[in-house]
């Protein structure tokens, strides 16, 4: 069976899924990627190697899944897989430097941040179109600016090591974003779990290179949130949004998006006592809300399924 066969056949399939199990399945994905960062700091592993066990241990999944549905895994263009390995490049640097700044910024400020490419790649349109923002656009980047200076001034007054987590967590988001742009015609021709599959082989190295270079503890003694990490991050939460994501406008996936940062800044209160003002409030919903908007005006760009965070 061709890609192109598995994929129409897997979308008459789901088709034929009741509307509420769609976004019971949307929405639980995205509650189980906010667990990631839980987890991250409760490895005693480096927050780097951390992002090289949860591909790693997910990837054997990965492969059944891709051989499972129909996707070849082999057989795929060299300047293709060129173009897969520069964006997995991108995405083991988001992942690594998302990472870093969980350990050290306030869990609904990761999150947020982290999630940041869809605003950074409106802002990429308006450079290579050569156009000025409007209606809705001119929304998002004063929500944009207003709430990360917010977020950012709250962090500076806790310490400089949580604003520095921030700057992490924001060099995620553009890496995230590079990811993006770089797999944006290589995805056309390999199926979304071959896809997950050939970023991970790619990534995997990339993020073991960086662990090692930082100096961190690589193998774990206590290999439970690892194993939770990766099963409820890549497994559980990744293939949730690849069964349901196809199914909804960008809108609803921006609204169920945001309760990423929702779920992440009330497991930092409960878990960690980060307290949140209503300062603090009003400019997580300024960010999310130009991050709703920036998915909503992407309409038109296919993007590549997400490897959390």
């Amino acid at each position: 069976m061709s890609n192109a066969t598995a994929t129409n056949a897997s979308r008459r399939d789901s088709s034929t899924w009741p509307r509420w199990v769609l976004l019971t399945a949307l929405l639980a994905g995205n509650v189980a990627l906010a667990l990631g960062p839980w987890f991250v700091r409760l490895a005693d592993t480096g927050p780097v190697s951390a992002a090289f066990w949860r591909l790693f241990l997910a990837l054997p999944f990965l492969i059944l899944l891709a051989k499972g549905t129909g996707q070849a895994l082999t057989g795929i263009p060299r300047k293709t897989l060129i173009l897969v390995a520069l964006g997995s490049a991108a995405f083991a640097l988001d992942l690594s430097s998302w990472h870093i700044g969980i350990e050290k910024t306030r869990l609904g400020n990761a999150t947020l941040f982290g999630n940041a490419g869809s605003i950074v790649l409106l802002f990429w349109t308006f450079i290579i179109t050569r156009t000025v923002p409007r209606g809705m656009e001119w929304l998002a980047i004063i929500f944009a600016l207003g709430g990360a200076s917010i977020l950012l001034g709250r962090s500076l007054e806790i310490s400089t090591a949580t604003l520095i987590g921030d700057l992490f967590c924001l060099a995620a988001g553009l890496f995230y974003a590079v990811y993006l742009l770089t797999l944006q015609d290589a995805r056309k021709g390999i199926g979304a779990w071959s896809l997950l599959v050939w970023v991970s082989i790619f990534a995997c190295p990339v993020i073991l290179a960086l662990a090692l270079v930082n100096g961190e503890p690589v193998w774990p003694t206590d290999w439970t949130p690892i194993v939770i990490l990766f099963v409820s991050s890549q497994l559980i939460g990744q293939g949730l949004l690849v069964f349901s994501l196809r199914h909804f406008p960008p809108l609803i996936i921006g609204l169920a998006l945001l309760t990423q940062p929702a779920v992440a800044a009330m497991i930092g209160y409960s878990a960690f006592g980060e307290v949140l003002l209503p300062l603090d409030i009003f400019g997580m919903l300024l960010l999310g809300g130009a991050l709703l908007v920036a998915k909503r005006n992407r309409v038109e760009r296919k993007t590549p399924p997400k490897l959390a965070p």
